[in-house]
């Protein structure tokens, strides 16, 4: 064996950086954060046109005609509390826990979609009432920023039942931890995006 490889067989000789691979956790987890980064850039693009196009509504109704505070605090609430009951999920899963882990979620998916049904409970009003996206640029703004916050908690619900049902049938294996941990990331930045809906959007339009 040459000096070199009696160097390299030899682990306190080799620099940590050097000795293979992270953990896989570590590289999900990773990996997983630049896809959070990626997609926190489309909503900062989505909040910049908002901001542009927010006055714009063309002689139609405005922000502050359009939106209820008290219909838009209880889907606030709801979302909220679905990060919550996501987190003591999370809990339960890595404790191995699996009727607390059922529980948890499923609280967390009747929140989610509560705050959907409000959401497009929201959006049919406004489309009886002619203030659709084509009404104004403002309203393009709006239906286009808070309806890519829907479509992600879609995905997100459709995730969790995936991840139940891998639950009942694989376990608590440990890909499907990573995969809990991810969703875990995925639901908490959605309830960040929409603090930043509420208050830019929503509480801007009484200000």
């Amino acid at each position: 064996m040459s000096a070199a490889e009696q160097t390299l067989a030899s682990g306190n000789a080799v620099p940590l950086s050097l000795r293979g691979p992270a953990p896989t956790r570590v590289v999900a987890g990773y990996g997983f954060w630049l896809f959070l980064l990626s997609d926190i850039i489309i909503f900062a693009a989505l909040f910049a046109a908002y901001a542009v196009l927010s006055g714009e509504s063309a002689g139609g109704p405005t922000a502050a005609d359009l939106f209820d505070k008290k219909h838009v605090l209880i889907e606030t609430a709801c979302l909220l509390a679905s990060s919550v009951t996501c987190g003591f999920g999370s809990l339960a899963v890595q404790s191995g826990d699996r009727n607390s882990t059922y529980f948890w979620m499923a609280i967390t998916f009747i929140l989610g979609v509560t705050f959907l049904s409000l959401e497009v409970s929201e959006f049919s009003h406004m489309l009886s009432i002619g203030a659709g996206p084509t009404r104004s640029a403002f309203l393009s703004g709006f239906f286009t920023l808070v309806g890519t916050h829907g479509l992600h908690v879609t995905i997100g619900l459709c995730w969790l039942i995936v991840m139940l049902l891998q639950v009942a049938t694989l376990g608590f294996q440990p890909m499907v931890s990573r995969r809990f941990f991810c969703f875990g990331l995925f639901w908490h930045a959605l309830d960040i995006v929409w603090i930043g809906v509420f208050t830019i959007v929503y509480l801007g339009a009484h200000l």
